[in-house]
Order: structure tokens, then sequence, then C-alpha cells
């Protein structure tokens, strides 16, 4: 996963007072299946390209009082607010993992959401508090809000339900205190599955949103 992309859309989305997409309807072909299949760094950038430079976000982020990571202090803070992610979301269903200094949380979609809908489910609330509450206490990270489905439907659907998806964890991140340039939300659709599609188990485990906590390094 590269960080540039998300630097330049997550100042877009700073400057807009939204995440991703607060124009598009359903259907929108700037989500088309080509786009979102060329995988998450490559939409970030196609939504953004040559809007912001690559120094957009950090400046944002200081302008909002928040100060980059350097040196040997990234892989500390991570490592601290990863501990404190496994502690406060233990038994939630929620899977926390590292991937070199990002860490990434997989939240099964029946926790969060109804069969069809973006509609988040008050029993999912808890769960997101608690992910709000660690990064406010950890507030020198960034956030990529990525939402999966399985294969079943069209292409161009699941890529916008996965979208709304990601868009209304985001929102509701933001509701909870986390400021709106630190979030970029992104529809992945059916384009990156962890399981086979062709079992109701293996669906079930693609239909998912993932949110990946990258350290702001300026």
């Amino acid at each position: 996963m590269t960080p540039r992309p998300l630097a330049r859309f997550a100042a877009v989305a700073a400057a807009t007072g939204f995440v991703l997409a607060a124009c598009q309807t359903p259907g929108d072909q700037t989500r088309d299946k080509t786009a979102a299949g060329a995988g998450l760094g490559a939409l970030g950038g196609a939504a953004v390209g040559g809007v912001i430079d690559d120094g957009g976000l950090a400046g944002v982020l200081i302008g909002a009082g928040i100060g980059a990571l350097a040196g040997g202090a990234v892989g500390t803070y991570m490592d601290q607010q990863e501990a404190a992610l496994r502690d406060d979301l233990a038994g939630s269903g929620v899977q926390v993992s590292r991937q070199g200094e990002d860490i990434v949380l997989s939240v099964p979609s029946n926790v969060t959401f109804d069969f069809d809908s973006a509609e988040i489910k008050p029993q999912a609330y808890p769960t997101l508090n608690e992910i709000a509450s660690t990064l406010r206490n950890y507030e020198q990270t960034t956030l990529r809000v990525i939402g999966h489905t399985d294969s079943t439907g069209s292409d161009d659907y699941n890529v916008d339900l996965s979208l709304r998806r990601a868009q209304s964890v985001s929102r509701y991140l933001q509701g909870q205190g986390v400021i709106a340039p630190r979030i970029a939300a992104f529809g992945a659709g059916e384009a990156q599955p962890v399981a086979s599609n062709a079992t109701d188990a293996g669906r079930a485990a693609n239909r998912r949103v993932e949110m990946v906590i990258q350290p702001f390094t300026g």
C-alpha cells in the first residue's frame, strides 16, 4: 500500500469537508470496475491526481495541530496503538493484523450492516466507538476505510455498495471526533477477495470493511 495517493486524496477530502464521492450517485461511471480492479493506490490517485501536491496532507494535518512521526518513534507509536486496539476490540469479531507499520482492522459486514444495506447497525456502534476512541488517542495516523463485497451481483453495483458502506463508517468515525482530513473512503467491490466466492463461508469472509491505519510521517 502506498501512502502518497492517500495523502493527495485526504487533503482534497479536507478541503471539501467530505470523504470521496460526496457528489457522486449510484452507478457513477467514475467508479468503474477497471478503477476498482487496478488496486486502491491507483484508485486514490485516479480520483485526485493533479489536484493537490504530495505534501498537501502534511499541511492540512499540521494546520490541524497534528505533528508528523519521525524515525524510531514510528514503530513504537504503532506498536502501542496496535496493543490498544487488540485490547479494546477483543471479542468484537474485528480482526487486527499488522502489515509493516500499518495496522489493518477487518470488520465482517454482518457485524456492521444488514444484507444489501449501507446503514450501520446499532449493534456495531460500541465497536466503532472503541475504534474512534483509539484513533483520537493516537492522532498521528491516517485512515483508509475500504469496503469489500462478495461476487454476488454486478461489478458496478458491488463497487457502489462497498463505497457507500465505507462512507458510512467514515462519517460515523467523524461523528465520534476523528477529524475528516485523516480519513479516506474507498469501494473495492469484489476485486480483492480473501476467500473463495464459491462457498457461503467464503462469500461471508469477503463481505467486510477494512480500516488501514497508517503512520503520518509528513
